[in-house]
């Protein structure tokens, strides 16, 4: 997963900025619901067997086994085969998929600091281990590296950027600072480590050493007397946030083979992750450093789960990706990972009874997602006509569970149903619904997609999809994101210790993915679908006023109210359906359903990122404001204005009754 941080207004108001997956500053939808309490809401027999089958006891089981070996990308073929296996032994036609792709991984690296007094300090580059945690002494631990960075070495005084954000380059140079040829310091948060590098480089810098700010671990810090992790909450001071620098802004995947599957088999400069106990710098100080990785072509391993349904063309496809930058993992992804097999189990037990689902459901472990969605791009990419004909929602499942806190991101069809399967949860074995566990942490507002996880190539062509998590409150303990101690023994102590927040992510997950796949409708709600296009629509005018320029934008006002005439139509078409029990209206509707999503995708991408393709939901290429007003583009801006509202209308006609 890709840490996600901060959320705004990307290419034009409609390009919503979704940054990296993990923790949230969120860009959310307009609310759905006022805060209220929630009842616990009846289960069918059928969701009932689902719920039963779900075991806290399995799924700390399953963690265990994910978070005891070595699983980077590329590297992890036996951990891909036992889930396969797993699979197979609860009713699932499973198999493997491997990609050729380009990889490379740490050799050798090195900082030191030399001071105006002539003094050198040269900062651990490691993290420390633990007697209490045996992952953090395995002998084939991984060391601390960035996915992608390029070998080099470099040495030269320092700059601070920030958060290494275009706005604070921007101020650097108004202040008359020089950059080029200097080395970069930045703190994590605000735009994906692969946008502060490349900030960097566009600006002639030779390095980036990028560290974590206790300061966004709110409360639960040493400083404010809570104890550092292994003996309390506290991140650990040794801590190390490794990640991708891959420009995910600009294209995901496999970079050697953009737009096709890499079935056969210039990276960005070096940068470097950094632990927060170093030195003190001051200014004249002069940073040395060097990194050497190894670069390869190798397989990664896609394990694919199948469940044949009734209808041949309609499928649901559930996915979480596997590989990890440590050997634990146990948040990130493997939380998700053991909460899948879980999944599997539960609907084997359903497959025990007779049942067969109407709708195809499809589950995918992903390899190489945290290099840049490498295995889903390339699966999308080679099996992009059949999911483009038949997918109806992709549902991702990253993080499972970092913290007690669910929150949801989400296109808006699937607003309402994935709040109603909150009200069939009990939310970690207590008095309280999932809805009002949910409800307490996000006001009733769901996240935005854009780019960050797994959905990113399905929502770029135009299948509507949900990324569910559950995460850490500002009490909470901190979450060990991307570090040797997001291990077993953290969760197992601190982030979930009795594994209830896995056990109701689970539940809700198999009950969301039950209900896509087997109700006589498919399950969307496309009015909810005209107020969140509404809402972007105020937010894009007053993008528009915060800029003293003019735009036109009666054609998309007009196209939102034509979409929003064809979602009523459609629905009460729906509703004629389910009452009379037509199949054929039924089947009508359902590819509508299916279908309208497609219309929003804009064949040519977005300038210079023809990736993105959503002209609604797209990361943006730094954080910040519509990007063409906030560089005085305003024909751009007019041009994917109407693109937009062609796009909108497109997907009108394609409802319309």
């Amino acid at each position: 997963m890709w840490h996600r941080s901060s959320q705004s207004l990307a290419f034009i108001a409609f390009s919503l900025t979704c940054a990296n997956a993990g923790l949230h500053t969120q860009f959310a939808h307009q609310p759905v619901i006022e805060n209220q309490d929630a009842r616990l809401s009846d289960l069918t027999p059928e969701e009932n067997i689902l719920v039963e089958a779900i075991s806290n006891t399995n799924i700390s089981k399953w963690s265990s086994y994910y978070t005891h070996g070595a699983h980077l990308a590329g590297k992890n073929f036996t951990m891909a085969q036992w889930t396969a296996d797993r699979w197979r032994d609860n009713g699932w036609n499973s198999s493997i998929v491997s990609y050729q792709v380009y990889l490379n991984y740490p050799v050798d690296k090195s900082v030191s600091v030399t001071y105006p007094n002539g003094s050198i300090y040269q900062p651990s580059l490691e993290e420390a281990v633990l007697d209490q945690d045996d992952t953090t002494g395995y002998p084939n631990r991984i060391p601390t590296f960035h996915g992608y960075s390029a070998s080099g070495a470099a040495n030269a005084e320092f700059v601070y950027v920030g958060q290494g954000q275009q706005s604070d380059f921007a101020r650097l140079i108004e202040l008359g600072v020089p950059l080029e040829g200097k080395i970069a310091i930045a703190k994590y948060g605000g735009p994906v480590r692969g946008l502060k590098v490349k900030n960097a480089q566009d600006n002639a810098m030779l390095g980036v050493i990028i560290f974590t700010d206790t300061i966004d671990d709110g409360n639960i810090t040493e400083a404010n007397g809570c104890a550092a992790y292994p003996d309390g909450p506290a991140r650990n001071p040794s801590a190390v946030q490794r990640g991708s620098v891959l420009f995910l802004s600009t294209y995901p995947g496999d970079p050697t083979t953009p737009g096709y599957p890499s079935k056969n088999g210039s990276m960005p400069f070096q940068s470097s992750p950094l632990w927060m106990g170093t030195g003190r710098l001051v200014l004249r100080t002069t940073i040395s450093m060097t990194n050497l990785m190894e670069t390869t072509y190798a397989p990664i391993w896609n394990t694919i789960g199948i469940i044949n349904g009734t209808i041949a063309d309609e499928t649901i496809v559930i996915g979480n990706h596997r590989d990890a930058w440590i050997i634990g993992g146990a948040g990130d992804p493997n939380s998700g990972s053991a909460i899948m097999v879980e999944l599997s189990s539960a609907f084997g037990s359903l497959l025990s009874t007779g049942w067969r689902p109407k709708r195809n459901i499809v589950l995918a472990s992903w390899d190489g997602e945290e290099f840049g969605l490498l295995g889903s791009v390339e699966f999308v990419e080679e099996y992009a006509p059949w999911l483009t004909q038949t997918t109806v929602s992709y549902v991702n499942v990253d993080v499972g569970t970092s913290g007690p806190r669910p929150y949801i991101e989400a296109t808006p069809e699937l607003h309402t149903l994935a709040m109603d399967i909150m009200q069939k949860i009990v939310w970690m074995d207590t008095n309280r619904t999932m809805k009002d566990a949910w409800l307490e942490h996000t006001n009733g507002s769901f996240g935005v997609l854009g780019s960050g996880s797994d959905y990113t190539a399905f929502v770029h062509r135009g299948i509507g999809s949900i990324d569910i998590t559950a995460e850490r409150g500002p009490t909470d303990p901190v979450y060990q994101y991307h570090s040797n101690f997001d291990s077993y023994h953290w969760m197992s102590t601190y982030g979930d210790p009795n594994f209830l927040t896995h056990k109701s992510m689970a539940q809700y997950l198999s009950l969301l993915v039950y209900n896509l796949a087997d109700q006589d409708a498919i399950q969307f709600d496309l009015p909810n679908y005209t107020t969140q296009l509404e809402q972007y629509y105020e937010d894009l005018l007053s993008t528009i006023d915060s800029t003293s320029q003019t735009l036109d934008t009666s054609s998309l006002r007009n196209a939102i109210d034509e979409f929003g005439i064809s979602a009523i139509e459609v629905q009460a078409l729906e509703e004629h359906a389910v009452e009379t029990s037509d199949p054929e209206l039924l089947t009508i509707v359902n590819h509508k359903y299916r279908d309208f999503q497609r219309g929003l995708v804009s064949q040519g991408g977005l300038p210079n990122r023809e990736f993105y393709r959503h002209l609604i939901f797209a990361p943006g290429i730094d954080t910040g404001i519509t990007e063409a007003l906030q560089t005085g583009n305003i024909s751009l801006a007019a041009e994917f204005v109407q693109k937009t509202a062609d796009a909108i209308l497109t997907a009108a006609t394609i409802i319309k009754v």
